[in-house]
């Protein structure tokens, strides 16, 4: 346990080792799931793509909650271990409120390149080791304006011996909540804000909205059509609160025309094939796009390459079917030739037969000119 004198705040931590770093799918790395105050919990790690230059971790809840209508207060700490001096790793600290608009709260922690640099310390031996420490006090009897600060610490270490003692009370908990978790959260609901910035008064507050896109739209009144889009909507909007913020203030429809907007543009893009990107469809994704970019208010910088690479499907399917054309036309005659060669084969087969037949007969055979005349002798 990790206790703070000053604010009377008991932690309670878990340890997650990693091993083999580099063999592991960084893009969905998250830890088991471990119970902490009666509550289930997962530390994510910010999934490491080609656009990514940065280290960033989660806590997320695990529980299996409804979307709306519950909410959970927490204060807690996650740490990067430095293995080589402890007084080197990087700890975030924060109380945040985890809610069905809000279900994982992060942070930037390193840059990749001092990551993935064995000589800082953070991965060793191809290992790295973070830790979670979750407050387990009653929160409502501690001051909130204490417990909103940001206060990156250097105390590393003081969660080892709990988090063994955690592990080894929690092992049952564990797997039964390992086989829970894959079947009640999906990847799609297993979003998570992001926040990148680099100052520690700043880094947490890029998420510090509790509004959600329940509290900007009147989605029991939403069509078939734009209800199925609600999910990828939230998504989206937990990972860039950007969305939410910027319809603060705008009036009800026009609230109702972007994100509706929005949400076919994401739907066509989640549920569309390659092969589906057709003239027309391009066409409807190009005019939706221009119109969301002009008009919508919302930074869209990152879907456009998404937009992009799907509006080029048509190129590459014309491209396709050029290939496929030619390929067809390459096997046809592949098939042809096979069949000229088989053909080959049994002319020759027939040949040296009649060649040998020829031989044979030949034998004691003496050829006569067939123009000759026959004659007779009589004198």
């Amino acid at each position: 346990m990790d206790n703070q004198k000053g604010m009377s705040i008991s932690f309670e931590t878990f340890t997650w080792k990693i091993e083999n770093f580099s063999k592991q799918n960084t893009k969905k790395l998250q830890s088991k799931t471990f119970r902490i105050r009666g509550y289930k919990w997962r530390i994510r790690l910010y999934p490491l793509m080609k656009n990514v230059d940065h280290f960033s971790l989660y806590l997320m809840v695990a529980d299996s909650l409804p979307p709306y209508g519950w909410n959970r207060n927490t204060h807690f700490k996650l740490a990067l271990v430095n293995q080589l001096d402890g007084n080197k790793s990087v700890v975030k600290e924060t109380q945040q409120k985890f809610n069905g608009g809000y279900r994982s709260w992060g942070s930037f922690f390193v840059n990749l390149s001092d990551f993935y640099d064995s000589k800082q310390g953070y991965l060793l031996n191809d290992t790295c080791i973070i830790e979670a420490h979750v407050c387990f006090s009653d929160l409502s009897t501690l001051e909130a304006n204490n417990l909103k600060k940001i206060t990156p610490t250097k105390d590393s270490k003081s969660g080892d011996q709990a988090a063994r003692n955690s592990e080894s009370t929690q092992q049952e908990d564990d797997k039964e909540a390992e086989t829970e978790i894959e079947t009640e959260i999906s990847d799609e609901s297993e979003t998570f804000s992001s926040s990148t910035c680099g100052s520690s008064e700043t880094e947490w507050e890029i998420q510090s909205s509790d509004l959600t896109l329940k509290d900007l739209l009147d989605l029991a009144s939403l069509g078939k059509e734009e209800a199925a889009c609600v999910p990828l909507l939230e998504e989206a909007c937990i990972w860039h609160p950007s969305l939410i913020r910027s319809q603060r203030k705008s009036s009800r429809w026009f609230k109702l025309w972007a994100f509706t907007s929005l949400g076919q543009v994401l739907h066509l893009l989640k549920t569309s094939k390659v092969k589906d990107m057709n003239e027309d469809a391009c066409n409807r994704l190009q005019g939706l796009w221009e119109e969301l970019v002009k008009h919508s208010g919302f930074q869209l910088s990152w879907l456009e390459p998404y937009v992009q690479s799907a509006l080029d499907m048509k190129t590459h399917l014309d491209k396709t079917d050029e290939v496929n054309k030619l390929k067809d036309s390459v096997v046809a005659l592949e098939i042809k030739m096979k069949k000229l060669r088989e053909e080959l084969v049994a002319a020759e087969a027939e040949f040296e037969v009649a060649r040998r037949a020829l031989a044979e007969a030949r034998k004691g055979f003496i050829e006569m000119d067939l123009n000759a005349d026959l004659g007779y002798a009589m004198f």
